[in-house]
């Protein structure tokens, strides 16, 4: 996106009038970092610390992290098929693991480890047979939202849901359910094909 810059910098008021191409983030500065971002005035060039690239690049909305268990297991279930299902939380501000499925659980088994009345994400490696009669599998990614869940929690996993997919490469079909039948295994074979 190309923008105008202008800005407020002590008494002296600075304004660029060439339109320059930047990525616009919100992030709170203080008038140390302004003076870095704004600091040669005469140059149609932004420069910024590599404090407050690194910063912006890797926050999201609700300032959850990635524990490094979580790609760990994701990377296991996906090369090695070491597991069906991986169940996720967020606790104490970071995703971790909160339960693995073993490759001979069912999905009965999966479904009864999502709790009734709180948020999860889940990984789910969904096997099946095409019409062409070949051993097919699928891994999806579900984002659980019980309807009894606080709001609070709801909000949480919603911000934090897009930056937990991108740690996880290799998804192949999302899913959000706030009720069993909306992940059920039609749901799950009809997003499959």
């Amino acid at each position: 996106m190309a923008i105008g810059i202008s800005s407020q910098l002590g008494r002296s008021r600075l304004k660029l009038d060439q339109r320059l191409p930047v990525t616009v983030t919100r992030y709170k500065t203080s008038p140390a970092d302004k003076s870095r971002i704004f600091a040669d005035h005469r140059t149609p060039t932004v420069s910024l610390s590599l404090d407050l690239v690194v910063r912006s690049l890797y926050r999201n909305a609700s300032g959850i992290a990635v524990h490094d268990d979580c790609k760990l297991k994701f990377l296991e279930l996906k090369a090695k098929r070491t597991f069906r299902f991986i169940v996720f939380k967020i606790e104490e501000k970071q995703v971790v693991v909160e339960k693995l499925g073993e490759p001979a659980e069912t999905y009965e088994d999966f479904t009864a480890s999502l709790p009734a009345d709180e948020c999860r994400y889940a990984i789910y490696d969904f096997d099946f047979v095409t019409e062409e009669n070949c051993q097919k599998s699928k891994i999806f990614f579900i984002a659980w939202c019980p309807d009894a869940a606080r709001v609070r929690s709801k909000m949480i996993y919603a911000s934090s849901k897009d930056r937990f997919k991108r740690e996880l490469d290799g998804i192949q079909v999302e899913l959000q359910a706030t009720d069993p039948t909306e992940m059920g295994l039609d749901v799950f074979r009809s997003r499959a094909n």
